[in-house]
C-alpha cells in the first residue's frame, strides 16, 4: 500500500513558500503522492469550504513538478464537466510529459451548483457530461490525430502531441462515494477514489465495483481512498468516527483494514473544515513525520 498527502492549496495561510514546503516535506519523508483540490469558479457555496486564495490545481501541480523529482502529483478531484475535454487533455498530457510521468488525474462531477451556473454548465447533466468527457479524453490521450463524436462533444482530426509520458495515459481515479461514482469508476476509471469513507460500507461497495467492472468487460479498478487525519489522545467510539479519526492505535487499525481490503493508495487529509482554524503547516509536517516513523512504512509500501 502506498501513501499520499492532501495538500491544502487554498486558505489564508497558503502561499508559494508553504506549497513548496508541503511538497518537499512529503517527498523527503518518502510519501508517494501529493494531491490538490480543484475549483474554477469560487462561488459562495464553494468558498465556504475552500476560501481564497485558491491556487489553481493544474498550475500548482505544474509548479510543484519543478520543485520535486519523484513524488506523484494528483488532483483530488478535478471537476471534469467544467472543462472541455480538448482543454483537459492538453493540460494533463503536457503536465504528465513535463513531470516525467508523475500525474494522477482524479476526477469528479462536482457539487457546487452556483459554480456550474457561473460557468454555464448544466448542473443536472454533470454526470452524463463526465462520462462522455472521460471517453473523449482517452481518445485524445492515445490517438496522435483524434476524432470523437458524442452527444455533446464533437471534433475531427485534432493533433494531440505531446502525448502523456505514461502509457497508455495517466491513471484516472474516479472520486465520489455514491452508487453512480462506483459505476463510473468501474466503467471508466483505473481506480475508485472514495472520500472519507465509512469502514462498514466498504466491503459491499467494493463488491459492487467488481460486479460493475465485470459487467463492463473491464478489470476491477484499484481501491484508492482518501481519509481524514484527525488524531486524538484518547480513542473515539467507533460509532462516532470515520476511518482516520481517533487515536494513533485506531489509525493503525484503520490502515490495516484498508490494506486487507486491497487499498493500493491511501491519501491522508488534515483539512479541519473551517480554514480559519487551520493550524500552522509545520505542525502537520511533524505529524506526517511521526506517521512515517511509527505507523506506516513508506519505503516498504506496507502498513506495519
Amino acid at each position: 500500500m502506498r501513501f499520499g498527502i492532501s495538500l491544502p492549496n487554498f486558505g489564508a495561510h497558503i502561499d508559494a513558500d508553504s506549497l513548496r514546503g508541503w511538497a518537499t516535506t512529503a517527498e523527503r519523508l518518502g510519501y508517494h503522492l501529493l494531491t490538490v483540490s480543484d475549483h474554477i469558479a469560487l462561488t459562495s457555496d464553494a468558498h465556504r469550504r475552500s476560501p481564497v486564495p485558491f491556487y489553481d490545481s493544474f498550475t500548482t501541480l505544474a509548479w510543484l513538478a519543478g520543485q520535486t523529482s519523484s513524488i506523484e502529483l494528483g488532483t483530488a478531484v478535478a471537476i471534469a464537466p467544467q472543462r472541455h475535454p480538448l482543454q483537459l487533455a492538453r493540460i494533463t498530457a503536457s503536465l504528465d510529459q513535463l513531470s516525467g510521468g508523475r500525474l494522477v488525474l482524479g476526477v469528479g462531477v462536482g457539487w457546487a451548483r452556483q459554480a456550474f451556473e457561473a460557468l454555464g454548465v448544466p448542473y443536472d447533466r454533470r454526470g452524463a457530461l463526465t462520462d462522455e468527457y472521460l471517453r473523449a479524453l482517452k481518445v485524445l490521450w492515445t490517438d496522435a490525430i483524434a476524432t470523437f463524436h458524442g452527444d455533446t462533444v464533437h471534433f475531427d482530426r485534432v493533433h494531440t502531441a505531446p502525448r502523456p509520458a505514461r502509457a497508455p495515459h495517466p491513471p484516472v481515479w474516479v472520486g465520489g462515494n455514491s452508487r453512480a461514482a462506483v459505476r463510473r469508476a468501474a466503467r471508466y476509471g483505473d481506480a475508485w477514489h472514495p472520500m472519507w469513507p465509512q469502514g462498514p460500507e466498504l466491503p459491499a461497495a467494493l463488491r459492487t465495483l467488481t460486479e460493475d467492472a465485470s459487467a463492463a468487460g473491464r478489470p476491477t479498478p484499484a481501491f484508492c481512498p482518501s481519509i481524514p487525519l484527525a488524531l486524538t489522545e484518547r480513542p473515539l467510539p467507533d460509532q462516532y468516527r470515520r476511518l482516520g479519526q481517533g487515536s494513533l492505535e485506531q489509525l493503525h487499525a484503520d490502515l490495516l483494514l484498508l490494506d486487507e481490503l486491497g487499498a493500493r493508495y491511501v491519501t491522508l487529509n488534515t483539512e479541519l473544515g473551517d480554514q480559519r482554524l487551520r493550524r500552522p503547516a509545520e505542525q502537520d509536517w511533524e505529524l506526517f513525520e511521526l506517521l512515517a516513523r511509527t505507523v506506516i512504512d513508506t519505503d516498504g509500501e506496507t502498513v506495519r
